[in-house]
């Protein structure tokens, strides 16, 4: 029987926040506990107290380290002294694979992949979008930019991992059809995060976890919880927990409309301490590719109102109730509807069985080690 190798995996990414975080520690943990060595580069200037508890329990397990440099949000003359240092971190630790996470981690993991080589090194280039540059419009300047940029690096790529089919339609739309080989592997969840969370006795109406900025679409959730409040013509709260430079202005919308004691907003915490905060959970995104935080909420028992955008359908099927366009006025619909009979709405989630099978840890583990032992095959 042929031993699998061991290998040296570095997961490199910019900002240690949200679901690209969550899914590059459920990674670490998936590849540590199959006897690889592995590390993190990412940037300094992002994150905060809540991601800096996470780094401390996750880095003195990984063999490779955490290494933490600064890095600008877009690529540009102004980065490449960021890059070359950068570039001189991830060299150093020698890495069989190099797994770029988002655009800027895509773009570095590539690249600096590929200058190895100089160095007598040939790590396998992995890419996940993680949908990053896919967000943006293929018709303004910055997008033609940055989908020409993902064009270039397309040849520099060993393997390209999507996370939802709708991330693979998008790539293959605005920047085209990969010439990588590419995989379709969900963000997975542990067997432990399958277990129902109750709800708190005084809970809210309403629940929203996520960060504060407008992609995220806290706005429209305060402005579908005044409607919803008009409509129903019952008094409503929420709570509201994340970290982000937009919050300030979400507590001052939330007082405009009338709500400055009955929505309180809370500091970014484990997603499992949060959900009981809430009845009725609310994902009001503007855009997604597959975030984590619809599959833990499900895994997690909690009934669910989330954008029918990105991979999210893919979740719950086309055609769920639960799924609404994100607009303060379709929110609120989905919103009433849900408050008309709870016990019903919740009767329309996804089946725990059928999450597991498809949004397991293991099976996303799985799917990305048999991608990265395929690329280091093809390359010798």
């Amino acid at each position: 029987m042929q031993v699998k190798r061991k290998l040296r995996i570095v997961h490199c990414f910019r900002s240690p926040v949200g679901g690209i975080f969550r899914h590059v520690r459920d990674l670490c943990d998936a590849q540590m506990a199959d006897g690889h060595a592995v590390g993190i580069v990412c940037d300094s200037t992002t994150g905060g107290d809540f991601e800096a508890r996470l780094f401390a329990e996750i880095e003195p397990r990984l063999a490779l380290g955490v290494k933490r440099t600064p890095m600008q949000r877009h690529v540009g003359f102004g980065d490449l002294v960021a890059a070359w240092r950068t570039f001189n971190i991830v060299r150093a630790m020698q890495p069989d694979v190099l797994h770029g996470h988002g655009a800027k981690g895509g773009v570095y993991a590539r690249l600096f992949g590929t200058m190895m080589r100089l160095f007598g090194q040939k790590p396998a280039r992995i890419y996940s979008p993680h949908g990053g540059s896919l967000h943006y419009d293929a018709a303004t300047m910055t997008g033609r930019v940055f989908f020409a940029l993902e064009r270039m690096m397309d040849r520099f790529s060993d393997h390209i991992l999507f996370v939802s089919e709708y991330e693979r339609r998008t790539y293959e739309r605005k920047v085209g059809r990969p010439r990588a080989p590419n995989t379709l592997v969900y963000n997975g969840l542990n067997a432990d995060e399958f277990v129902t969370v109750a709800t708190a006795p005084d809970a809210a109406d309403f629940l929203y976890i996520g960060m504060m900025r407008d992609l995220k679409g806290p706005d429209l959730m305060i402005d579908a919880l005044a409607l919803t409040e008009k409509t129903t013509g019952r008094k409503l709260s929420a709570v509201m927990i994340g970290d982000g430079d937009d919050r300030d202005a979400y507590v001052a919308q939330a007082k405009e409309r009338g709500f400055g004691d009955r929505i309180t907003f809370l500091p970014a915490m484990p997603a499992r301490a949060a959900f009981g905060r809430g009845r009725i959970m609310v994902v009001p995104s503007r855009a997604e590719a597959m975030p984590y935080i619809v599959l833990e909420a499900l895994a997690a028992g909690r009934p669910l109102i989330a954008s029918a955008v990105g991979g999210i359908p893919e979740v719950f099927g086309a055609n769920s109730p639960a799924l609404t366009a994100p607009s303060e006025n379709a929110i609120a619909d989905r919103m009433g509807f849900a408050l008309a009979d709870e016990a019903a709405f919740q009767a329309l989630m996804p089946e725990q069985a059928d999450l597991r099978a498809r949004f397991g840890a293991d099976v996303m583990a799985r799917a990305i080690e048999t991608a990265y032992q395929a690329s280091l095959s093809r390359r010798a």
